[in-house]
């Protein structure tokens, strides 16, 4: 199919989404409708109003059982009325637990098909100059259900997959990375050897890229640890020794085949200099934008991606879920902060409770009759065998591309830290963040990484952070900066908060800066636990006596707001 053809498709399926969701849901339902789960609320019928009437709203506990009687071996019409092929395994960063849910291959072409999209929205706004994506993309290994059906990330499915595997050789030059770098099972090693390739051919590349910004950030972190070793690679056009995946090592032994001292010499000359400000522009010349996920808790690593990228465009492209994709910015060159996604009303159906319904389930509304400015919580069938599944996540509406919502994402619904009777969201944490960020800026310091909890083992509980932070030149932690930013974060939360914090009964909030590399620690405790890197969040809060045991073992220092925060802030 043509790229003109293609971007005339999402002008016509946004432009007909009523008509398409409706027809979509009849698919689905004529498909389902003698599954075990469905025939007991629809009896056979793919009627959509005894649908609506019936079908209940679920959560992951609510199929769960079912799910695990199809994992386990029995038919899948148990849940699905087509083919189940394999499990998709959530990232568990974000909820506290990995979820799986069944899919067959039709969703590795729901991923391939919004990727294209992706790329032609793209290049509607950026030039087509000549040149190749260094992207960083890695693969758990799969495992298996006691009937025998693999289990991964959405991400390892899909470059696991033929239809990844069998794409023109045209797409597969536009990458600096050969696949077996992808597909290489240690992600270590997969990671040394995404930025092998991309510094041996850094005058081709105009786009820089991985699927979270929280990767991105690891990379060039990464790199600044490992330059001097790269940089002896492609010096001799010799792979370390320790790059032990045969596929991976020999795929980019036949890049940096021929020794290259003076690329090495470049390098090595602006890895050196004091400050790692703008390194992404000053390593690859060509670079023109850098597209990861900056939404949610993404967002923390915007400043420091301006600051490693000498403020390139920030563009964060698609909005999806292990249980299906939503849909794609139409609008890339926007701010990070402001971005929207337009739903590609084809891919699930959709429907939408509102934040403030208070139990009233007549309040759902389909996705064209959403309300401009309005708070929802998404809630999707899909043609797998998910029924009115509540996703958890908070968007508002903030446009409309032809007759297609946009939303933004907002928060996870639920991840709150309280100590007494006061709620502090994800969206709350995020906002306060952004202000501490200034006065640490204004220091020479960058906030590599943060999570944090609600500490209530005594009276009075207090909230806890724990910050890995960065120093943009070699300074010393400075103890005013940092109670300051205990104080700001305290002012910038709600009323309730600050009532209670200056009648005591919310104790002063704690920073707790922890050691360089705690939270590639912290990620791999995760991914130990079955996660997954590509998909990998760091969690805004953490409950876990696990991964606080990470970070409280390489506590450097504490700081704690000194006063009450103002009423009125």
């Amino acid at each position: 199919m043509s790229s003109i053809l293609m971007l005339n498709d999402l002008e016509e399926i946004t432009l007909d989404a009523e008509q398409i969701q409706d027809d979509l849901l009849k698919e689905i339902l004529t498909l389902n409708t003698n599954t075990e789960y469905l025939r007991r609320f629809l009896h056979g019928s793919s009627d959509k109003k005894l649908f609506k009437k019936n079908v209940p709203l679920v959560s992951y506990e609510d199929v769960k059982p079912y799910i695990e009687r199809v994992a386990n071996g029995e038919p899948w019409d148990v849940i699905s009325g087509g083919l189940i092929t394999r499990f998709l395994r959530s990232s568990g960063t974000s909820g506290g637990k990995q979820k799986i849910f069944p899919v067959n291959d039709l969703v590795i072409e729901q991923m391939g098909n919004i990727f294209a999209l992706r790329s032609l929205v793209m290049s509607k706004h950026f030039s087509d100059e000549q040149g190749k994506t260094m992207e960083f993309h890695y693969i758990k290994p799969e495992s298996t259900t006691p009937s025998g059906l693999p289990v991964a990330a959405a991400f390892t499915s899909f470059f696991k997959s033929d239809y990844f595997k069998n794409r023109p050789s045209k797409s597969k030059s536009e990458y600096t990375s050969p696949d077996q770098v992808i597909l290489c099972p240690d992600n270590k090693q997969s990671l040394y050897c995404h930025l092998l390739c991309g510094l041996s051919q850094r005058d081709e590349v105009v786009k820089v890229g991985a699927t979270f910004a929280h990767s991105l950030v690891r990379a060039i972190d990464f790199l600044e640890r490992n330059w001097k070793e790269l940089c002896s690679n492609i010096r001799l056009g010799h792979v370390s020794e320790w790059i032990t995946d045969l596929d991976c090592r020999s795929s980019v032994s036949v890049i940096i085949r021929v020794p290259n001292p003076e690329l090495a010499d470049l390098i090595e000359q602006e890895c050196s200099q004091k400050s790692w400000e703008g390194i992404i522009t000053r390593l690859w010349p060509r670079a023109k934008f850098i597209q990861c996920i900056l939404t949610g808790q993404m967002a923390q690593y915007i400043p420091i991606l301006e600051f490693y990228s000498n403020k390139l465009p920030l563009v964060s492209t698609v909005y999806g879920c292990s249980e299906t994709l939503f849909g794609l910015n139409v609008d890339p060159l926007c701010k990070p902060q402001d971005v929207s996604y337009t739903f590609v009303p084809n891919i699930s159906y959709f429907e939408f409770l509102p934040v403030d319904h208070d139990g009233d389930m007549t309040s759902i509304v389909d996705l064209v009759n959403v309300k401009l400015g309005c708070y929802y919580e998404p809630v999707v069938t899909t043609i797998f065998g998910l029924n009115r599944f509540k996703i958890g996540d908070i968007l508002q509406v903030t446009g409309f591309y032809n007759r297609t919502p946009q939303f933004r994402f907002v928060r996870r619904k639920n991840m709150v830290l309280s100590v007494e009777t006061e709620v502090t969201t994800e969206e709350d944490i995020l906002k306060a963040l952004a202000c501490a960020t200034f006065v640490l800026e204004s220091s020479n310091l960058m906030l590599m990484d943060f999570t944090c909890f609600a500490d209530i083992s005594s009276f009075p509980g207090h909230y806890v952070c724990y910050w890995e932070i960065k120093s943009k030149d070699v300074v010393q932690l400075d103890e005013k900066v940092l109670v300051e930013c205990c104080s700001v974060l305290e002012e910038s939360f709600g009323a309730v908060y600050r009532l209670k914090r200056g009648t005591g009964l919310i104790g002063a909030l704690e920073i707790r800066v922890v050691q360089q590399g705690t939270f590639d620690s912290l990620m791999e405790y995760f991914i130990s636990r079955g996660g997954s890197m590509a998909q990998y969040k760091t969690p805004i809060c953490i409950n876990s006596p696990e991964a606080l045991a990470v970070l409280e073992n390489n506590v450097l220092a504490r700081f704690y707001s000194e006063k009450s925060p103002p009423l009125d802030s």
